[in-house]
């Protein structure tokens, strides 16, 4: 089993699985039929000693209720991240209306989330059939999400997950900034089998972000406050998830200033 091998079968499932693609039954709307989600999946492979892992413990970034990836599977070799952008119909789409999301976009939030789980669980499957271990921390039994200090937190952040990986950088919405822009969903695996390692093309946590503040206008109800200091510079409570900001973003590919 290689990092070929893994990255052929997600390519494959995404291309021709119909969990991808909305049917008539699921359509909110007529136009939503056939509608893709997302395209190919890119991916980076980690070492599950990165020191950011014990970084994440820290209050303020995720807190000491992370779980670093050798406490959710001892004997870990490789932490496997990987972010599936949203096709350009359902980015596009976002971008017409900044006070509501659009059809496309719930789809892609809703069943998008569904596929995201079995594209997961299936490139877990495959690994452990192969004879080594492995485990999606996201969709398994311990892993725990809620509301803690007025913050939406949980004990694995799959975006965080995937900057240690080497994915991307964080931008001012939050929202992580991969070659594929930062319209999309990010999932990870945890393996025992040992995977050549990325290099990390970054060092800090904003690097790629331009700091342009197209995010900061776009978002209808203010929620991002523009403090390059913090990962976590989004007033959650105010925040309706409508993907406004991330459809603004200049690498997001949809609305260029």
């Amino acid at each position: 089993m290689t990092r070929e091998d893994i990255i052929a079968f997600a390519e494959e499932s995404t291309s021709n699985s119909p969990g991808n693609l909305i049917t008539e039954e699921a359509a909110v709307s007529p136009g939503c039929v056939g509608l893709r989600m997302y395209d190919p999946p890119v991916f980076a492979f980690g070492s599950p000693d990165d020191e950011l892992y014990m970084q994440f413990k820290s209050p303020g970034i995720i807190g000491s209720h992370f779980l670093a990836p050798r406490e959710w599977l001892p004997d870990v070799k490789t932490v496997i991240a990987f972010f599936l952008p949203f096709s350009d119909r359902v980015k596009s789409a976002n971008a017409v209306n900044r006070d509501w999301p659009a059809d496309e976009w719930l789809h892609g939030r809703y069943e998008g989330q569904i596929f995201l789980k079995d594209l997961a669980i299936s490139i877990q499957n495959l690994i452990s059939d192969a004879g080594y271990a492995s485990l999606a921390p996201t969709y398994n039994e311990r892993f725990k999400s809620g509301i803690e200090s007025d913050k939406y937190t949980s004990n694995w952040s799959e975006r965080h997950v995937a900057f240690a990986c080497g994915l991307g950088t964080f931008s001012l919405s939050t929202g992580l900034i991969t070659e594929k822009g930062v319209c999309g969903r990010f999932g990870s695996v945890l393996t025992k089998l040992d995977l050549p390692k990325d290099e990390k093309g970054y060092s800090g946590f904003l690097e790629y972000c331009i700091m342009c503040g197209a995010c900061i206008k776009k978002c209808p109800v203010d929620a991002i406050s523009g403090n390059v200091k913090q990962v976590h510079a989004i007033d959650q409570a105010k925040c309706i998830k409508c993907g406004v900001c991330v459809a603004s973003c200049k690498f997001g590919a949809i609305i260029k200033e």
